[in-house]
């Protein structure tokens, strides 16, 4: 019968740790490098005889052994002016003090372990360098993972922040927001939107897309959005507006190429009527009569490409429940199947005539809207995603 080979497990070999010894004893710095040769350890001791020499030292180092007895540092002072010089090195305390209180002090200083001298053999100290490294790498480790959360948490605070709250006094409409970023871990991507009341009788709202997922791009979206926002606040002509806003656009924007689309509402509550401007836009959806519409509206061109106006269509509104969706193209790129058609304006419109769909309170209607459109492409949506709502009366 032939024998199979069983493979034996790899052998781990240790790790070669560069440890520098800071002692002005000859004598027990001898006793350090016998104590390690004798446990047979894969060190490579270096040996400084005051703080100020261990201080050119430290470069490659991973574990510092430190007596507490310097010609030029002494105590937990010279422990504190070790530390702040160590970097990532461990720190272990080699003293022939034996006391509790000044161990215990030491390693809530900094130090990953105290050892008294004539009181450790080579296998023990040995194995404290080793662990006292591990010991800070976790730590070190530790601290990373800590600063990126909160490096993380603090960004999406910021996100959060710079979306918009609609600034609006009017009862005659209600608008709905939805937001979600195709950004991984961002809550903000180029999508922006924004809704501002002027007077008692005007209600102005945009929707807008900056190409590109990066920070740069949201970070433009946001300059674009409070740039609106203040443009209108102004009283600039509406005609006017958009033009304006490519102008900033064209002198933030990171490269040539950063382009963004638009589609710009100004609703005439009391006259029920209002004007619409897309500028390579995908067209509003009206909800009306138990049907949904896109607007037919003239496009121009997107903005930051060749500055030219963009065209206005009148929309006039009839009764009094309706609602008027606005929507980045994100929600409407998604597949339909297993070909490459997408949902597009059509889909879109045929979603919102589902009788399902007429059973979902508009509130929530933009979200089940995204959860339709990733049903149909199988999968979470690629792009940001940014909708408004405004509805009136019943709403559709």
């Amino acid at each position: 019968m032939t024998e199979v080979a069983v493979p034996r497990p790899a052998v781990l070999v240790p790790e070669r740790l560069r440890i520098l010894l800071v002692e002005d004893d000859e004598g027990d710095a001898f006793l350090v490098r016998e104590l390690l040769a004798e446990a047979g350890a894969s060190f490579d001791l270096q040996i400084a005889t005051s703080l100020r020499e261990a201080q050119t030292m430290m470069r490659g180092v991973q574990c510092v052994l430190l007596d507490l007895g310097l010609p030029d540092a002494e105590g937990i002072d010279g422990l504190r002016k070790l530390l702040a010089v160590a970097g990532s090195a461990a720190v272990c305390v080699l003293t022939g003090r034996s006391d509790e209180h000044l161990g215990a002090q030491a390693v809530a200083e900094g130090a990953q372990d105290y050892l008294v001298k004539g009181q450790v053999d080579g296998v023990l100290l040995s194995r404290s360098l080793r662990y006292a490294v591990e010991r800070k790498r976790a730590d070190e480790n530790t601290q990373r993972l800590r600063e990126a959360e909160l490096r993380q948490a603090e960004s999406a605070r910021l996100e959060r922040g710079l979306l918009p709250q609609p600034l609006m006094k009017t009862t005659d409409v209600a608008v709905h927001t939805f937001y979600r970023s195709g950004r991984a871990l961002g809550l903000l991507g180029g999508d922006f939107f924004d809704v501002v009341q002027v007077g008692y009788d005007k209600l102005h709202v945009i929707v807008g897309d900056v190409c590109g997922h990066s920070v740069d791009e949201a970070a433009l979206g946001v300059e674009l959005r409070v740039a609106w926002r203040a443009l209108v606040l102004a009283g600039v002509p509406e005609e006017q507006v958009l033009a304006a806003l490519e102008q900033v656009l064209m002198s933030e924007r990171r490269a040539r190429e950063v382009f963004a689309t638009v589609a710009m509402v100004s609703l005439d509550l009391p006259g029920k009527r209002a004007t619409v401007r897309l500028a390579g836009h995908p067209p509003p959806v009206l909800l009306s009569g138990g049907q949904a519409m896109a607007v037919t509206a003239r496009t121009g061109i997107v903005l930051g490409v060749r500055p030219t106006p963009t065209p206005a269509t009148d929309l006039e509104f009839t009764g009094d429940d309706w609602s008027l969706l606005m929507y980045t193209d994100g929600l409407i790129e998604g597949h339909t199947g297993a070909g490459n058609e997408r949902l597009d304006v059509e889909g879109l419109c045929g979603l919102l005539a589902e009788p399902a769909a007429r059973s979902v309170p508009l509130p929530a209607l933009p979200a089940w809207l995204v959860g339709r459109a990733e049903q149909a492409n199988g999968g979470p949506l690629a792009d940001d995603v940014a909708m408004l709502l405004i509805s009136r009366g019943g709403g559709r």
